[in-house]
């Protein structure tokens, strides 16, 4: 269901993406006025690229998680993932910027995945094996790079990644 609203809440961003940005975007110097945009703006994503590699990514680790820990603790690291990530953004960010799309939430997923599973292989380009934690690494390291990849909330990644890295590390104890 959160890969469905996702997408249909993109679909009705295609219609006046402005609007949807603006009140359902977390933007740092109105959050006090917009608050449910801690939330809300994980579902908006600014291109088809975006919600692609978004959902993609939510398809395949949401569901190992989901197996792994369950639908209800899978919730929490995706939730509360997305709103660490969403803080650090507020916390980092410039106050006129807008965040949208749920790559702390995304971010968060993967890293209790990389503790639960350290040596998880994925494949790249369907045939090159990889460890996850090194996918991560590398992504995160080029998205947080000034320039490199322009527009993109490097504060969200890395308090969803975080969040991640702690809640599988707690997890992993409780098994």
């Amino acid at each position: 269901w959160i890969i469905g609203a996702n997408v249909l809440l993109f679909l009705l961003s295609l219609i006046n993406q402005d609007v949807i940005f603006e009140y359902l975007g977390l933007i740092p110097i109105i959050f006090l006025e917009r608050p449910w945009t801690i939330i809300s703006n994980m579902f908006v994503h600014a291109s088809i690229s975006h919600i692609f590699f978004n959902m993609l990514t939510l398809f395949f680790f949401g569901r190992a998680l989901s197996m792994l820990l369950g639908v209800n603790r899978f919730l929490l690291v995706y939730f509360i993932g997305g709103i660490a990530g969403n803080i650090l953004y507020l916390l980092l960010a410039p106050p006129l910027s807008v965040a949208v799309g749920a790559s702390g939430a995304i971010f968060a997923v993967t890293g209790a995945l990389v503790m639960l599973m350290p040596n998880l292989t994925v494949r790249l380009y369907f045939f090159i094996p990889v460890r996850l934690w090194i996918v991560v690494l590398v992504f995160f390291g080029i998205a947080s790079v000034p320039g490199v990849m322009p527009g993109i909330a490097w504060q969200a990644h890395l308090g969803g990644l975080v969040f991640g890295l702690a809640a599988g590390y707690y997890f992993k104890r409780k098994m």
